[in-house]
């Protein structure tokens, strides 16, 4: 005779197991340098804004271990050193079984990258699926202080 301890979970009752924040690999980030040393001519005008963005941001909610699909932006104004694309690709691959709310998520993106780029300002804004009939967008941002 079969318990009801013993079945598996179905419905409501249901949930995926998710990793933890450790799982996030802060450390395959790489950076380039802003201006190339051997290019000695004068950029005009203001600094450069970098605009980032993919529709395939999807950490997994903390509770039923669903993924929850989103498009990230990244907005930021370099300092010294530009984000290398591979490396960020792989960061954010990294989330696919991490368990985090949206909302932290969408700081904790900010935060590595505060930390690797040390830029003069940077936004993060994450715009994630329809759950529920509710939508959800989240922004973060940084400003550095003045130097």
């Amino acid at each position: 005779m079969t318990t009801t301890t013993d079945a598996p979970a179905r419905g409501f009752d249901r949930r995926y197991d998710v990793q933890g924040l450790d799982a996030i690999d802060v450390a395959v980030l790489d950076t380039f340098p802003a201006i190339r040393e051997d290019d000695t001519s004068h950029y005009p005008g203001e600094p450069i804004e970098i605009v980032i963005s993919t529709d395939e941001f999807s950490p997994v909610c903390p509770w039923s271990g669903l993924p929850d699909f989103g498009k990230l932006e990244i907005r930021y104004v370099p300092r010294d050193t530009c984000v290398e694309l591979k490396s960020l690709k792989y960061y954010l691959t990294s989330y696919r079984f991490v368990g985090i709310y949206h909302e932290h998520a969408t700081r904790r993106v900010l935060a590595d990258l505060v930390r690797l780029l040390d830029p003069h300002r940077m936004t993060i804004t994450a715009d994630y699926g329809v759950r529920g009939g509710i939508n959800t967008i989240c922004t973060a941002q940084y400003t550095a202080p003045a130097r």
